[in-house]
């Protein structure tokens, strides 16, 4: 097991975007600044998306052009196609822009209304204009282990979409238990198969906690070597297109996890305490 983890917070986007509260662009700088202030070198912080589809990010060029510019801090936004990625380098102040497809046809018609291979086609350019800007390029595989529309996910497929990824110039692939239903098993099974395919190091794991697995899950990934795994403050948030994915795995929770384990993450949990504390009652939450 790695004697050091990366943790990727991804609460202001993947975790915000499903939340029916709607935040104002200050509260959501003053969330990203008090996650910055932890020891989270990469955060996530908005989605270049339509607002008619995700209204929660439609500020998101208000807050990526807000963004507390930190040493060492990496800020990212997701973006689905050159429009997005445009608005995000309008922005400024970004280090990486993230993709995203998935492991079933049923699930990318359901997010972008395109077929995978179509999806890949239209993120080659994006990828290629993204690196030309300077911008590091990430790319989920969504529904890598379950589908909501499709069921159980074969893992070559999981592998096959994480190549193709590879392939069009991401540097990180991140696979996404997007509904929470994988368990180490099915996890196992499906990294064996990417890491077949693409390196330890260049691999993040994305998982969901909806029937209480993403820790087992995490643990299964680090005895395979992988040491980057996202998370969300106070386990926020879900996908708005996948039916059944309350909330990721908790920032707080995958923290103390390591920390028991002996693995550094840079974090201070007390911090993170207290930014999770700030946005909870925000949200009607507490």
């Amino acid at each position: 097991m790695t004697a050091a983890v990366e943790i990727i917070e991804v609460g202001p986007r993947d975790g915000l975007q499903n939340e029916k509260a709607a935040l104002a662009a200050r509260d959501k700088l003053r969330l990203i600044e008090m996650l910055a202030d932890c020891g989270l070198a990469r955060i996530e912080a908005a989605a270049f998306v339509s607002a008619k589809k995700v209204p929660q990010m439609a500020d998101a060029a208000e807050v990526v052009s807000g963004l507390p510019m930190r040493e060492n801090i990496c800020y990212s936004a997701l973006v689905p196609n050159m429009r997005g990625l445009r608005a995000a380098l309008a922005a400024g102040r970004l280090g990486e822009i993230a993709i995203f497809t998935g492991a079933s046809e049923s699930f990318v018609r359901a997010n972008i209304n395109c077929g995978i291979n179509e999806s890949i086609n239209i993120f080659r350019d994006v990828v290629a204009e993204a690196k030309a800007n300077g911008l590091r390029a990430r790319g989920y595989v969504s529904a890598a282990v379950f589908c909501p529309y499709e069921g159980a996910i074969q893992p070559a497929a999981a592998a096959k979409v994480a190549a193709q990824l590879r392939d069009i110039g991401c540097g990180e692939i991140a696979m996404a238990d997007t509904v929470g239903r994988g368990t180490p098993q099915t996890v196992e099974k499906m990294l064996r198969a990417v890491l077949a395919e693409v390196p330890a190091q260049s691999v993040a794991v994305h998982f969901h906690d909806t029937f209480g697995t993403a820790i087992a899950n995490v643990a299964c990934a680090l005895e395979m070597g992988i040491a980057k795994t996202d998370a969300a403050v106070a386990g926020l948030g879900g996908c708005p297109f996948a039916p059944g994915a309350p909330g990721n795995l908790a920032t707080e929770s995958v923290a103390r996890f390591l920390r028991e384990q002996g693995i550094a993450t840079g974090i201070n949990e007390s911090k993170l305490k207290k930014a999770g504390d700030f946005i909870l009652p925000l949200l009607g939450k507490r």
